[in-house]
C-alpha cells in the first residue's frame, strides 16, 4: 500500500512540468497578441506611412485592402487660408462592417511637415479607438489628454484674406550654355462657405546662351499676368463667379490681353460631398481684348472677340482607386471654326491582390491659335521654342502598373540605407 502511495507521489511530481506547460500554451503570449491585432490599410499618397506605423504601433498594416478589417481613406481639399484639410473616412470591413466614421483635420498654411503629419496622425490615433477597443490589444493603449486645454474665442484680424508673396531667381552655366531665369508671384485669397475671392500675378523672364560650333543662339522668354477669381455660393449644387485674366507674352505673341468670363456652375453631388465625389458642369461667356506684339497670321494687331466655354470635372475617390477626368471645350462666336477640346484623365485602379493600375493622359484638339506671328519660324525659334508654333493637336499619356506580392503585413519600419 505505501508503495502505491509512492508510486503516485512521484507519478504526480513528474506530471506538475507537463502541466504547466499545458498551461503556458493556452495563456497567450505577448507576440501571439499582434496576430489579432486590428488590420488596417490606409489609402492616403501624401502621407508618411512609416511615421503611422511608428506612432500607432497597435494594429497590423496590410498591402492589400481585401485583408483589412478598417479601409482608411485620406482625401486633402486647399483650405481658404492656404492650408489643407484632411478628410479621413474610416469604414469597417468584415466583423466591423457597419462601423464607419468620418474626421477632419485642418492644417494652417504655416504649419511644417512634421506638425502636419503630427495633426493628421492623432487624429488617425483617435479614430482608431472604438475598433482597438474591441481587439485584445485595448489594454496596451491609453489615452491621455493635452496639458492647458482652455476654451478661446477665434478672432482673426486678417479676415480671412490671406497673402503670399514669393520671388525664384535661378542660374546656371557651363562652357557652352548660359542660363538665367527669374520667377516671382503674389497672391491674395480669401475663402469662407458663401465666397471665394482669388488674386494672383506672376511674372517670369527667361534667357538661355547656347554656343554651337562657333555660332551663339539667344534665347529670351518673358511673361507676367494678372489672374483674378470671384465666386459667390448660392445652393449646395450652384455658384456663380467671375473669372478674369491681364497678362502679356512674348512665347504667345501677346502685348497685352484682357479676358473677362462670367460664369455659373453646378455640382450633381452636393458641394458638401465633395472631398469624395464631384461632378461639376461649369458654363460661360469669354469677353477677350487682345494686343498682339507683331502681325498674326490673320493680319491682326488688335481685336475684340467673344468665346463660349463650358467645363466638366468628375472626380471620385472610392475604396477600389480614384479617377479625375475632366473636359474643356470652347469656341469664338464670330466663327466656330476656331475651337479648341481638351480632355485631360487620370484613373488609379486596384484590380486584384497585390496589381495597381495607373493611367493618365491628355489630348486637345487646337484650332484657335489666333495670335501666331504672321511669316517663318527660323531654325533658332523652333529649336528654342522662342515663340507659340501652329499645331492641331496635343497629346501626352502615361501608364503604370505595380504588382506587390508577399507577407500581407509590412509593421516594420527600417530607416537605415534609406535615400
Amino acid at each position: 500500500m505505501r508503495k502505491k502511495k509512492y508510486l503516485l507521489y512521484v507519478t504526480c511530481l513528474l506530471m506538475v512540468p507537463v502541466l504547466g506547460l499545458e498551461a503556458q500554451e493556452k495563456a497567450v503570449p505577448a507576440d501571439h497578441v499582434r496576430e489579432k491585432a486590428l488590420k488596417v490599410f490606409i489609402d492616403c499618397h501624401r502621407c508618411d506611412l512609416d511615421y503611422f506605423r511608428e506612432q500607432i504601433p497597435y494594429v497590423n498594416y496590410v498591402r492589400d485592402v481585401r485583408e483589412a478589417e478598417l479601409y482608411i481613406l485620406v482625401t486633402t481639399q486647399s483650405t481658404g487660408s492656404g492650408g489643407r484639410e484632411y478628410t479621413i473616412f474610416f469604414q469597417g470591413l468584415k466583423q466591423y462592417a457597419g462601423m464607419n466614421d468620418t474626421l477632419v483635420y485642418a492644417s494652417r498654411p504655416d504649419d511644417t511637415r512634421d506638425r502636419i503629419r503630427e495633426g493628421s496622425t492623432n487624429m488617425i490615433k483617435m479614430g482608431l479607438m472604438r475598433y482597438v477597443a474591441r481587439t485584445p490589444l485595448a489594454g496596451e493603449v491609453k489615452i491621455l489628454p493635452s496639458a492647458g486645454l482652455a476654451r478661446q474665442e477665434v478672432k482673426d484680424k486678417w479676415n480671412y484674406w490671406v497673402f503670399e508673396l514669393q520671388t525664384e531667381p535661378q542660374f546656371s552655366t557651363e562652357q557652352s550654355i548660359k542660363e538665367i531665369s527669374w520667377d516671382n508671384s503674389a497672391s491674395a485669397y480669401k475663402v469662407t462657405p458663401d465666397w471665394k475671392l482669388e488674386f494672383d500675378f506672376e511674372h517670369s523672364f527667361e534667357d538661355r546662351k547656347y554656343i554651337y560650333q562657333d555660332t551663339s543662339y539667344l534665347r529670351h522668354r518673358s511673361y507676367w499676368s494678372l489672374d483674378a477669381l470671384v465666386v459667390k455660393s448660392l445652393t449646395d449644387h450652384w455658384s456663380a463667379g467671375i473669372v478674369g485674366n491681364t497678362q502679356s507674352s512674348t512665347y504667345r505673341n501677346m502685348e497685352l490681353g484682357v479676358s473677362l468670363v462670367p460664369s455659373v456652375e453646378y455640382n450633381i453631388f452636393p458641394y458638401s460631398e465633395s472631398n469624395r465625389k464631384q461632378l461639376r458642369i461649369l458654363g460661360g461667356i469669354g469677353f477677350n481684348s487682345w494686343n498682339y506684339r507683331d502681325t498674326t497670321i490673320y493680319n491682326k494687331m488688335e481685336e475684340f472677340l467673344i468665346d463660349q466655354q463650358v467645363r466638366i470635372a468628375f472626380r471620385m475617390q472610392q475604396k477600389w482607386g480614384y479617377l479625375n477626368v475632366s473636359m474643356l471645350a470652347s469656341a469664338y462666336m464670330n466663327d466656330y471654326s476656331k475651337n479648341r477640346l481638351t480632355l485631360n484623365g487620370y484613373v488609379r485602379v486596384r484590380l486584384f491582390k497585390g496589381f495597381s493600375l495607373r493611367l493618365s493622359g491628355s489630348v486637345a484638339r487646337i484650332h484657335d491659335q489666333l495670335s501666331l506671328v504672321k511669316g517663318e519660324m527660323d531654325e533658332a525659334e523652333v529649336l528654342l521654342r522662342i515663340r507659340e508654333m501652329a499645331t492641331n493637336y496635343r497629346a501626352s499619356g502615361r501608364i503604370g502598373i505595380v504588382y506587390t506580392f508577399g507577407s500581407i503585413y509590412n509593421n516594420v519600419v527600417n530607416p537605415r540605407f534609406g535615400t
